[in-house]
């Protein structure tokens, strides 16, 4: 697996990717992302959520790992505890301006709350791959470009029926694509949410001076 995240480090990418696979979840962490410290009531205006949801979510979310509290006064505040989802964010973003033609969003730094019905969307596509094996596969394919199955075997030490079903689901769910050539099928990753993740989630590692913090 020359060139791809240690082992370790793509399980934890793809729990913490499957935490906020959640519409809900992930428009929380947006909202934190933009406005820092927020208190619940904070928190359920700005998205427009229904505090006990709201609130439900924020437990979970504290027992991941991925927001922390602190109480002040009567009040409890929440911060995005990893700087995980915030880089998640910043690709996302970047992502969204690149399709929508608006080029506040390719400025490093700005940060404002996305359109909802893609946030939903980018939680649901965020669901359909945050899983290690599928991770693995499209982190290869980002890395070596268009692959017959068995280099995607041998590079991603998946098994061979495992990889040929989830090269399925991948591209049944439009995250590759597949051709023929003589006896062998070549796979290749497509642009979107995908790619982008894995993009960042290399890229922070890569930055990371000590890479026990990721």
């Amino acid at each position: 697996m020359d060139n791809q995240l240690p082992v370790n480090i793509m399980k934890k990418a793809a729990k913490g990717l499957s935490y906020i696979s959640h519409p809900l979840r992930l428009r929380i962490l947006e909202f934190l992302d933009v406005n820092g410290s927020s208190s619940v009531s904070a928190i359920t205006k700005g998205i427009n959520g229904e505090q006990v949801f709201v609130s439900q979510s924020l437990r979970k979310l504290r027992e991941a790992g991925l927001v922390k509290t602190e109480r002040r006064g009567i009040f409890i505040y929440y911060t995005i505890e990893e700087e995980y989802p915030a880089s998640i964010f910043f690709c996302i973003r970047k992502l969204f301006g690149y399709m929508a033609n608006d080029f506040r969003y390719l400025e490093d730094g700005y940060k404002a709350m996305l359109p909802k019905d893609y946030t939903n969307m980018v939680a649901n596509q965020i669901k359909l791959f945050s899983n290690y094996d599928k991770m693995r596969i499209l982190e290869y394919l980002t890395l070596n470009g268009e692959s017959n199955v068995s280099e995607i075997i041998r590079g991603t030490d998946c098994d061979q029926l495992k990889t040929s079903q989830y090269l399925k689901r991948l591209r049944d769910d439009g995250f590759v694509t597949c051709r023929r050539d003589g006896r062998f099928i070549y796979y290749d990753i497509t642009k979107g949410v995908h790619k982008t993740a894995i993009e960042c989630i290399r890229r922070r590692y890569d930055n990371l001076a000590d890479k026990n913090d990721f």
